[in-house]
Order: structure tokens, then sequence, then C-alpha cells
């Protein structure tokens, strides 16, 4: 109920009149039946755009740390993304790709629409990077489609680091279904998955016309992390 509350008639129409989202391809999105959603990851912003132009109820897998935050802004932000129908996944140690396979599963298995960011992040400097194999196991064994998915200006809306996004022109493309039945029964052979991924990502690529970039987003975040912090500890002296 909630998430329908959102979608008409508070969020959703705030969004339309800040932003006038441009949207194209909508029609690629199944109007039933269980499909995925794969799109790239700009912006906070994104779990709610996309959400306030499908005509179909779309549910993300989001991560554990919305729904466990300190404090009462901790709170509301549990009870909102709660009450929207998002399911919290654990990002952290050996099981967590596995339980973000079984809940997506589960979205699937009610022939609902399960939205995914194949690049298991956001994006911290408006690349695409590549993307994880998850969606691909979820695909191959659901045997649903997957429609590619572009968010574009999202990132120059609201980047890492604002919380209140900025005026920006937006576009929200949707791409064709990408239909991988040729794989069935396929899904545990890590090449196959591999090459069913980069499709997905390629598709992605060619609606959203990023930079792409051949590692994962968490590696490369994680790395320019370590670099900093070396450069705060161990700062250069001026030349004499």
């Amino acid at each position: 109920m909630f998430y329908y509350v959102l979608k008409y008639v508070l969020l959703g129409p705030l969004l339309r009149l800040a932003f006038r989202p441009q949207i194209e391809g909508l029609d690629h999105v199944p109007a039933s039946g269980a499909a995925i959603v794969a799109g790239n990851h700009l912006s906070f912003s994104d779990h709610f755009l996309m959400p306030a132009v499908l005509r179909r109820r779309i549910t993300f897998l989001a991560k554990a740390e919305y729904f466990t935050g300190p404090g009462l802004k901790g709170r509301l932000t549990a009870f909102f993304f709660r009450s929207a129908g998002q399911i919290p996944v654990d990002r952290s140690g050996k099981e967590a790709g596995q339980a973000a396979i079984r809940e997506g599963l589960g979205v699937l298995a009610r022939n609902e629409l399960l939205g995914i960011y194949p690049e298991g992040t956001r994006s911290h400097d408006g690349r695409l990077y590549k993307g994880k194999v998850g969606v691909a196991v979820m695909a191959l064994r659901a045997g649903v489609p997957v429609v590619p998915c572009a968010m574009i200006g999202t990132f120059e809306a609201q980047p890492p680091g604002r919380k209140i996004p900025k005026l920006h022109p937006v576009v929200i493309r949707f791409g064709e279904p990408l239909d991988f039945s040729r794989y069935a029964g396929m899904e545990g052979e890590k090449a196959i998955l591999r090459a069913v991924t980069d499709e997905i990502v390629y598709a992605i690529l060619s609606l959203s016309g990023q930079e792409y970039v051949d590692r994962y987003a968490a590696d490369v975040k994680a790395e320019e992390a370590a670099q900093a912090d070396r450069g705060r500890r161990f700062p250069r002296l001026p030349h004499r």
C-alpha cells in the first residue's frame, strides 16, 4: 500500500515535476510476468526515479545498511525502504551473493519485476563498471528476460556525497528484452555466466553511452581509498 502511495501521491509526482524525466523504450518492459530490469547505478536517486516511471511495481535488492542505520534517521530510512517493499541484502561474507540470489529468485517466482544493478554498487565517477554474475544466475535459473536500463543525468543531479539532488535533465532509457533461453540449465558454468553478464552490461552501455571500465567498481573504490589513505599518512614534502 505504501509503495503505491509513494508512487502516485507523494514521491512520484514530485520527482516527475522536479526532474521531468524523459522516458524512452518503456514498452520494452513486459506488462506482466516475471522479468529482471538491469540498470546502471549512478546515484541514490536511481532507487526512486526508475520506480516512479514504471507502470508496474518493481522490487530492488537494497544494501542492508539502508535498514540498519543508527538514530531516528536510520529508523526512518529503514521504515521507508521496508514500506516500499525493498529487500535488504547483506553484501558482506561468503554467503552474501547466495542470499541475494535466493531473495531475487523469490521475487521472480511471484511473477514480479526485479530491479538489479549488475555493477553491485554505485559508480563513484560516472563510468560503467564490470558486472557481477549474480544477474546471470537469476536470469538463467528463473528463465526470465532481462530488460537493460540506462539512467542518464542522475550522476550530475546527485553524485556520491550530495544529500539533496539538484535539478538536472534526466533520461531513463529501456532497451529490448534480452532472451537467454539458449543457455537454459547452464547456470553452473562460469564461462556462460560471464558471457551472459557481459552481454547485459554491453546492452546497458549501448543505451547509456558511458565510458566502460573492465574492473569491478568495488575494487577500484577500495584501491582509490587506500591510495588516499596513504597520501594522508605520508604526504609528499615540497621540493626545495
